[in-house]
């Protein structure tokens, strides 16, 4: 009795088979005429081929320093202006801003501001200070904390976040005296894409 059922069994697989390849074939219908598969595959060959345009090429951001801070106040009256003037010419109104000559100069200060990178940050301890890391063109790396200077124009660094180095350089005004000017220096991130 056994044997008849796995007969049975194998007789059905059998048949399910044959009716499988059956309905395959059936499927498939000869085609004589391909002519217009043809004409299309010609047409799409004879198309000329598509170029990839190259990618745009993106110009550096140059940095622009506003030099009118050292133009007059437009929301002073000229009356007020004017008394400023005077007491300057006098030499009663004296000239805080000024660079220290006298001082050591450190060892960014030889080269322009724009020619360093910061390149990170580091900090030794949870409750110690930010640092920054800064490459010269030279391609070394220093270490630099708030109060350091660098760059050609007195920039003492007054911040150092994550992201950039605020600082502030003392530059001349073009009439004998000095200015402060604020800078930044950001962190250089690159994509290894």
């Amino acid at each position: 009795m056994m044997m008849n059922t796995d007969r049975r069994h194998l007789w059905r697989v059998g048949q399910s088979l044959i009716l499988s390849l059956g309905l395959a074939l059936g499927g498939c219908v000869w085609v004589e005429d391909v002519s217009d598969l043809e004409l299309f595959v010609q047409q799409a060959r004879a198309k000329p081929r598509g170029a990839i345009e190259p990618l745009p090429e993106f110009k550096p951001y140059h940095s622009f320093v506003y030099e009118g801070s050292s133009l007059r106040d437009p929301f002073k009256p000229l009356a007020a202006l004017a008394a400023q003037t005077e007491n300057e010419r006098q030499g009663t109104v004296a000239d805080t801003i000024k660079p220290d000559l006298e001082r050591r100069r450190q060892a960014l200060e030889a080269f322009a501001l724009d020619r360093l990178q910061m390149v990170g940050t580091i900090r030794a301890g949870a409750e110690r200070p930010l640092r920054a890391l800064v490459r010269d063109e030279l391609g070394q790396v220093h270490m630099v904390s708030e109060g350091h200077y660098m760059g050609l124009d007195h920039g003492r660094v007054m911040a150092i976040k994550q992201d950039r180095l605020e600082l502030v350089e003392i530059i001349s005004n073009g009439r004998g005296g000095w200015m402060k000017r604020p800078r930044n220096l950001m962190l250089q991130v690159k994509d290894n894409i």
